[in-house]
C-alpha cells in the first residue's frame, strides 16, 4: 500500500516590500513547481503500486485535487509576477531622464 502525504505549505499573498526574501514570488513559484513534480510522480507510483482498486482511486482523486489547487496557485503567484514586472517597467519609464524630460545634462542656456 501506498502512503500519500497530503500537506501543501501555505501560500501567503501579500507583499513583504521586499523581492529578495525567502517568502519572494519566486521563491513561492519554485516551491510550487517542486510540489507539483513531487505529486505527479507520487501519482505514477500509485498507478505501478499495491493495493485495492477503489484505495488506488481515492488517492488518485486526492493528488488530484491537490495538483489543480497548486496549479490554481501557481498561476496566481505568476500573474503577479508579472503584473509586478509591469509595474516595474512602467515606473522606469515614467523615471526615465532625457530626450522628452528635462535633466541637468539637458539643459540649453538662453541669453537674450
Amino acid at each position: 500500500m501506498t502512503t500519500i502525504q497530503a500537506s501543501t505549505s501555505p501560500i501567503q499573498t501579500g507583499s513583504s516590500g521586499s523581492g529578495s526574501s525567502g517568502n519572494s514570488i519566486a521563491a513561492q513559484i519554485s516551491r510550487i513547481t517542486a510540489q507539483i513534480t513531487k505529486l505527479t510522480q507520487q501519482l505514477k507510483e500509485i498507478a505501478s503500486g499495491s493495493g485495492s482498486t477503489e484505495e488506488k482511486k481515492k488517492q488518485q482523486e486526492l493528488i488530484q485535487q491537490q495538483l489543480e489547487m497548486l496549479h490554481a496557485q501557481l498561476a496566481q503567484l505568476q500573474r503577479k509576477q508579472a503584473e509586478e514586472a509591469q509595474q516595474k517597467q512602467e515606473q522606469k519609464q515614467a523615471n526615465a531622464k532625457g530626450v522628452n524630460t528635462p535633466s541637468d545634462d539637458h539643459q540649453i542656456d538662453i541669453y537674450v
